[in-house]
This record gives C-alpha cells, sequence and structure tokens, in this order.
C-alpha cells in the first residue's frame, strides 16, 4: 500500500469537517493528497486556490486527470521550495503518523501556512487499551485496520500526546473535534478514551497564556 494514502473509514466526515473549516477562497495546500478528491471538492465547492503533494505515483496521476495541480513528493523531504506563507491553510489527513519526522513537518506545515488543518488516529481509544490489557497483541480496530506487519503507521500518539506536542512546540490549538462513533463531537466528555480520531486546527502560538491554555486542556485528559 502506497504510504501517503491510509484508507480512512469516514472519509465523508473527515473531508467534509475540513472543508467547514477552511475559509471560502482561501489557498490551501494538501499534504498526501492522495487522488485528488479533497482538492476537487475544496476547488468547486469552496472556489479555494489549491495545491496538492503526493508521494504515490498512481495517486498524482489520478489527481492530474481531474486538473488538480499536483507535485510528487516524499513529506520527510521538507517543503523548503515553498516560500514561507504561501497558503492560508496547510492539510494533513490521517498522514501525520506515518512520516518519520511529524514534529518538523507540523513545523513547516505552519511555515508555509497561517493555519495547519490535522486529522490523526486516536491511539488512546478504550478498545485500544482493552485489546492491549485483555489480548496483549497490537490492536486493530476500525480506525487502525492493520495488522502490526502490514501498517504504514510509524507513530502511535493518542490526544493527549497530541496535546502535549502542540504546547512543547509552542502551537496553539485554535479548534479540537474529536469523532466518536462517525460523529464529530465538539466538547466531548473523556475524548481521549471515546474518540476514535480528532481534526485540530493549529496556529503559531502567540503567548504564555496560549500555552498554558495547552497544558491545561492536556492535564484534564484521561
Amino acid at each position: 500500500m502506497p504510504r501517503y494514502c491510509m484508507p480512512d473509514p469516514t472519509t465523508a466526515l473527515t473531508d467534509r469537517l475540513i472543508i467547514d473549516q477552511i475559509g471560502r477562497g482561501s489557498r490551501v495546500l494538501d499534504l498526501g493528497c492522495g487522488d485528488g478528491r479533497l482538492l476537487c471538492r475544496l476547488r468547486d465547492e469552496a472556489q479555494c486556490s489549491v495545491q496538492g503533494i503526493e508521494l504515490d505515483h498512481r495517486g498524482v496521476i489520478e489527481a492530474i486527470t481531474k486538473g488538480m495541480p499536483v507535485i510528487q513528493a516524499d513529506l520527510d523531504k521538507g517543503l523548503d521550495e515553498i516560500p514561507e506563507g504561501s497558503f492560508d491553510f496547510a492539510v494533513l489527513s490521517q498522514t501525520l503518523q506515518q512520516v518519520r519526522h511529524p514534529k518538523e513537518l507540523l513545523q513547516r506545515m505552519l511555515r508555509v501556512a497561517r493555519q495547519a488543518v490535522v486529522l490523526v488516529p486516536n491511539y488512546g481509544h478504550w478498545r485500544v487499551r482493552v485489546q492491549i490489557l485483555l489480548h496483549g497483541r497490537t490492536p486493530v480496530t476500525g480506525s487502525l485496520p492493520y495488522d502490526w506487519y502490514n501498517t504504514p503507521n510509524l507513530h502511535f500518539l493518542s490526544m493527549l500526546d497530541f496535546r502535549d506536542l502542540c504546547h512543547n512546540m509552542k502551537i496553539r490549538i485554535v479548534k479540537e473535534t474529536p469523532i466518536i462513533h462517525g460523529r464529530a463531537v465538539m466538547g466531548a466528555w473523556a475524548a481521549n478514551i471515546r474518540a476514535d480520531s480528532a481534526l485540530y486546527v493549529l496556529e503559531q502560538a502567540t503567548s504564555n497564556a496560549t500555552l498554558a491554555r495547552n497544558a491545561t486542556l492536556a492535564s484534564r485528559m484521561p
């Protein structure tokens, strides 16, 4: 399976959530854009100016066939050729856990874009915890459908881990949307246990108060 084409079992929902975070007419960079599905929707539904980056050759060809501007590149090798502040939003959906250097990629996203929209799986989900506790095996769930030997994932993070990373990197979490049973649930209780995945809108932090807020949020999670 191509490294940056992890199937998302809630594609329709997550596409809609991502589009809803992005202002009409925005400049959008989609990292790991696959066949250009989301790029097409952003262009047609929100009149966005779009650009994609994809590693898999077949995905690049499919996206270009749809009329999408796509560059074939490895996200781990940086976005150095893209000028600072070129985009309003950089999107990364179900891909952060697949790259070798997720911290560096987040830094680059917020260099080239004003905000980052990031969707990540949640390894803190109760089913994951129960499978490890009862069976002592690498968990397989609806949102994590791979065996250990064929997974494209290199890193395993919970919502709490992601919040800690943002705090340490001085990144402000503008919005956090847990996805529970195929629904977006803002302000969900015990989200780190209940959510299959979560969508984040991020930007560079501008004050110590913002960092303190992130730390407080993380400390409240189970």
